[in-house]
């Protein structure tokens, strides 16, 4: 039953091809293993958690570690983006596209020329 109420946080790590994924049940309570690829991918499976369960569910427990902790996430450019687009959404913040900009130096030389299907390192702030 528990499993049902937190499908969307399974089909979410599904999509997100979290590795080494394990879902038991023990008590009626969840016990979710894996392993995200970046921090941001992590933050959003907690996200849902909450968004199902509230702020400290006590019918789930979850054990998500970060393949790369080197970067918050990787993203790759689609049509239309900006910098400060791709901010925002990682950050909530769009003067943030400075970090990411500077994170990518290597690869881009004006902060208002990215093209698409660039990938983008997204730092850890």
């Amino acid at each position: 039953m528990v499993k049902a109420k937190y499908q969307g946080v399974l089909d979410l790590g599904e999509k997100l091809n979290i590795q080494n994924g394990d879902v038991s049940e023990k008590d009626g309570v969840l016990q979710v293993k894996g392993t995200a690829a970046t921090q941001y991918e992590k933050n959003l499976i907690w996200d849902k958690i909450k968004e199902i369960g509230g702020v400290d569910p006590s019918d789930i427990m979850a054990d998500i570690k970060v393949a790369d902790e080197s970067v918050y996430a990787r993203h790759t450019v689609a049509s239309g983006e900006t910098l400060g687009k791709i901010a925002k959404h990682y950050y909530g913040d769009a003067m943030k596209y400075k970090d990411i900009f500077a994170a990518n130096s290597d690869l881009l030389k004006n902060p208002d020329v990215i093209h698409p299907d660039q990938e983008l390192i997204i730092p850890n702030l």
